[in-house]
């Protein structure tokens, strides 16, 4: 790091959890976020701001006027736009030092693939039941830790499904990937802006734990791995359920011994 990196990133360096050793390797790590709506907008911020030397956003929609209620790394002057190039243009704004690789594409899974195997840790902002298992499935397969988040209405959740540790579930062990979810969209049933501000922030806080405790083995971290915290907005109640590796699975219990 130089001396302006060293400025630029000295409120983590001061951190003990942090520190020299942690903030070189936010820099030295690549994220890759699923979306670029209301969870990614935040997470790419934070990400960015926070000094992730490379970010890798997924997404294939463009900038709508009815986004800018909550997507706060779009603005008016780019609708139209697509998404992903709008969230380079604001984190760039902020830190021009990191790298964001755009990519304008439905996230499927051979593109996954291949993504996902390039990334230190993958966070899963987007909106609807099979992205979030084939991002689960190309996670697992690669065996990269996954910051899932999802929120409408006024209520969120989000986990770390992290299959490197042993007994952790994976996504689908929860979520299963036969299950019937209906699929509740902001289009129809709205969502409270702030809300995916506040589980977009704790998804980029997850990720940027995930990275750093490598580096600094002293670091005090606990990983939501293992629990699904929900949050219901009215009330600003938290609710935490613990989680367990399904070993029937379709997914991860082929991995585990």
């Amino acid at each position: 790091m130089d001396d302006a990196a060293l400025l630029r990133y000295s409120r983590h360096i001061l951190l003990d959890e942090i520190g020299i050793a942690g903030q070189q390797a936010l820099l030295d790590a690549h994220a890759l976020i699923v979306g670029a709506g209301g969870l990614g907008s935040p997470v790419a911020l934070y990400l960015g701001t926070a000094g992730v030397g490379r970010l890798t956003v997924v997404d294939d929609d463009r900038v709508e006027l009815t986004n800018l209620q909550r997507q706060i790394a779009h603005a008016t002057a780019r609708i139209g736009q697509p998404k992903v190039a709008s969230v380079a243009a604001a984190v760039h704004a902020l830190n021009p030092g990191v790298r964001v690789d755009a990519v304008e594409a439905r996230a499927d899974a051979s593109r996954l693939d291949a993504l996902v195997a390039a990334a230190d840790v993958v966070l899963d902002c987007s909106d609807n039941f099979a992205t979030r298992q084939a991002v689960n499935a190309a996670c697992v397969r690669h065996a990269k830790p996954l910051v899932a988040g999802a929120a409408i209405g006024f209520d969120g959740q989000l986990g770390v499904y992290d299959v490197r540790r042993p007994g952790q579930p994976c996504y689908a062990c929860v979520f299963p990937p036969e299950g019937r979810f209906e699929e509740a969209r902001c289009a129809t049933l709205g969502v409270f802006a702030p809300l995916v501000g506040i589980v977009g922030s704790v998804q980029a806080a997850e990720a940027l734990k995930l990275l750093v405790a490598p580096a600094v083995p002293d670091a005090s971290f606990t990983s939501l791995a293992g629990r699904l915290q929900m949050l219901e907005a009215r009330r600003m109640e938290w609710t935490e359920i613990a989680l367990h590796a399904d070993p029937q699975c379709p997914v991860c219990s082929k991995i585990r011994p």
